[in-house]
């Protein structure tokens, strides 16, 4: 059992020197000629002071925390692991940021030498080592604090969960922000009245459009995600040593052992970084084939990982496959929230293509159709999560909702490769 626990945090240390070896093989690709140096230096520069001035105002923010969590919960433990969960959130934003803007220029060379297969593999590779910082620190928190104090950590780790959440709120909502108005700003300076193309490097405004796309890309998003990574393995814990038992509505009752309760998540993330390890391997793109497919290919392989494992572990910890469903159930959930967004907003897809049918007739009737589209949007993954939600409480009850998230976010180093690619392809652009 002791092996079990301990195994934890030692793939969480996995996780993180797979991003070390990530952003060491980024760091030995040519990042090109001295003017793209030059573009890429001032992205970086600008993305960084960006982080800066945003950790500036968020130690103010963690340190008054701090102070009140330990005064006013009279648990100085909790407030530790509040300005622990807060730390390790920097850190995934910060080495993540870092790689993201080198790996740009990088990915913009290797287009230039090697076409779009290189190409993917570098942005890729470069939006892993952000995946990969995300989940290994997150679960080398949690895991570590279990590790220490067992199940009596259900009293105290929501610490850090809180840690996490206050670096999540103003990196994604700041980031967002940011991003949204330097894009916004980008075109008006450049389309509107200069009448230059869009991303035209006579345009400075296009300079903080690109530390935009970063921002909120990947440091941004990346701390919305290690919060909710963490968040939902905390719930798991938690639930799991105040449910003695689980009475289903499928299934007979089982008997929920705090020990095993609480291992089963962290052992589940666990596999899932090691999944998402693997399935970045399957990310191998074809000259002239669909980017889109490789990087489905990748989260498809590391989904299938989990479910099986999920089964097995299941089976061994609490002599139960409900638990497994309730895994699966989220994990599918996410995977289907993911395809929905793809079929709204690609161009493969006859919805961005009616838009574009709209704005032949003007702004207006582009508007209309773009804020329709956006509405539809958002209706089937809200039945998917309800589904989800039904379909987890009905096998496992609260346990099982709270495991449903856990299966959801399993994958999240894959989940972050695939977003925080985004930034780096636009940058080489």
């Amino acid at each position: 059992m002791d092996a079990l626990i301990i195994s934890v945090p030692v793939c969480a240390v996995i996780a993180l020197i797979f991003a070390y070896g990530l952003a060491k093989w980024i760091g030995s690709m040519d990042s090109g000629t001295d003017r793209m140096k030059e573009i890429s230096g001032y992205i970086h520069e600008g993305a960084m002071a960006f982080l800066r001035r945003e950790y500036k105002t968020m130690v103010i923010v963690v340190a008054v925390l701090f102070v009140l969590i330990g005064v006013l919960l009279n648990s100085w433990v909790t407030a530790i692991l509040y300005v622990l969960g807060a730390l390790l959130s920097v850190l995934a934003g910060y080495f993540g940021m870092t790689v993201a803007t080198k790996g740009n220029v990088r990915t913009a060379n290797a287009a230039k030498e090697g076409g779009m297969v290189k190409a993917l593999k570098v942005a890729f590779r470069s939006g892993a080592v952000m995946g990969f910082c995300v989940t290994g620190l997150g679960l080398l928190g949690l895991g570590t604090v279990f590790v220490a104090m067992g199940v009596d950590s259900a009293q105290v780790i929501t610490g850090f969960g809180l840690g996490a959440s206050s670096m999540a709120l103003f990196g994604r909502v700041g980031g967002g922000i940011y991003t949204k108005a330097a894009d916004v700003g980008a075109d008006l300076v450049g389309k509107v009245e200069a009448g230059i193309p869009e991303d035209d490097p006579r345009n400075p405004a296009v300079i903080a459009d690109n530390v935009g796309d970063n921002v909120g890309d990947v440091a941004g998003m990346g701390s919305d995600l290690f919060e909710s990574y963490v968040g939902s393995i905390i719930s798991a814990i938690t639930l799991a040593v105040v449910i003695p038992n689980v009475t289903p509505h499928i299934g007979a009752t089982f008997e929920l052992d705090p020990l095993m309760g609480s291992l089963f998540p962290l052992l589940l993330s666990a596999i899932g970084i090691l999944a998402s390890i693997l399935g970045i391997m399957f990310v191998r793109g074809k000259e002239g084939g669909n980017p889109a497919s490789a990087l489905n290919a990748g989260t498809y392989v590391s989904g299938i990982i989990v479910i099986v494992a999920s089964f097995i572990m299941s089976k061994l910890l609490l002599n139960t496959y409900n638990p497994a469903i309730a895994i699966i159930a989220g994990l599918v959930v996410g995977i289907a929230i993911g395809k929905l967004t793809e079929i709204y907003t690609s161009g493969d897809y006859r919805h961005v293509k009616k838009i574009a049918e709209q704005s032949q007739t003007g702004s207006a009737t582009t508007i209309i159709s773009g804020l329709g589209v956006g509405m539809m949007s958002t209706l089937w993954p809200i039945v998917c999560v309800v589904l989800g939600i039904l379909v987890a409480n009905a096998f496992a009850g609260l346990y099982g909702i709270a495991l449903a998230a856990v299966g959801m976010l399993s994958t999240t180093a894959m989940t972050v490769a695939v977003d925080a690619y985004g930034p780096g392809a636009d940058n080489a652009g």
